[in-house]
């Protein structure tokens, strides 16, 4: 199922089952979402991430960073991680996406994708330390991308486009039963920052 020219509407699920996808389009607009973008491409401590895959520790072209209420430790990919304090625009984009969506977060980890020649393979985020069945809002800016989930038992697909200034929510058993992804492709040759705030429990 291709979603790529839909019409963004909150109450909408873009999962046909077992969980809920919901796709706020454009939530900061024009200049204000270019203005994010810069500020971000340049005031956020960014560092190549790094992960343990099959027992090897290899280093990615992307780069991450991560933010909290406190000093969280986050681990996945083998790695641990600790956020650092909020910057000022984090506090002001997580303060929109708790109005907008009415939940609340206490991190957020933030990818930077310097082209679409870097993405992200299928995974679902459902690290022990998350909220289990919690919300993941994904705020996006920078270069348009095609993001897509795929159903775990029954391979079923659903695409669709995050926009700059865009925000997309998963929630409910979405982790438990389908994995998502950020496809590489040569088409796109802007830079993409993601932020995804989510709730980390003690």
């Amino acid at each position: 199922m291709q979603l790529f020219d839909i019409e963004a509407d909150p109450n909408h699920n873009h999962l046909p089952y077992d969980g809920t996808v919901q796709y706020y389009g454009k939530v900061v607009e024009g200049l204000s979402a270019d203005d994010y973008f810069e500020k971000l491409m340049h005031t956020i401590a960014w560092q190549n991430d790094q992960a343990i895959i099959f027992g090897r520790q290899i280093t990615t072209k992307r780069k991450v960073a991560w933010y909290g209420d406190q000093a969280f430790e986050y681990t996945y990919s083998n790695i641990n991680k600790y956020a650092l304090p909020w910057t000022s625009e984090l506090i002001e984009l997580k303060a929109l996406v708790e109005q907008l969506t009415g939940e609340t977060f206490n991190s957020c980890l933030l990818n930077l994708y310097h082209t679409g020649e870097e993405g992200m393979a299928w995974h679902s985020d459902a690290e022990t330390d998350l909220k289990k069945e919690g919300a993941i809002a994904s705020l996006s800016f920078g270069a348009e991308r095609k993001f897509a989930f795929k159903h775990k038992q029954t391979k079923e697909k659903v695409e669709l486009y995050l926009e700059h200034g865009s925000l997309l929510v998963m929630k409910d058993t979405t982790q438990h039963y389908w994995w998502h992804r950020l496809p590489p492709t040569k088409k796109v040759s802007t830079a993409r920052v993601n932020l995804t705030f989510r709730t980390i429990i003690n």
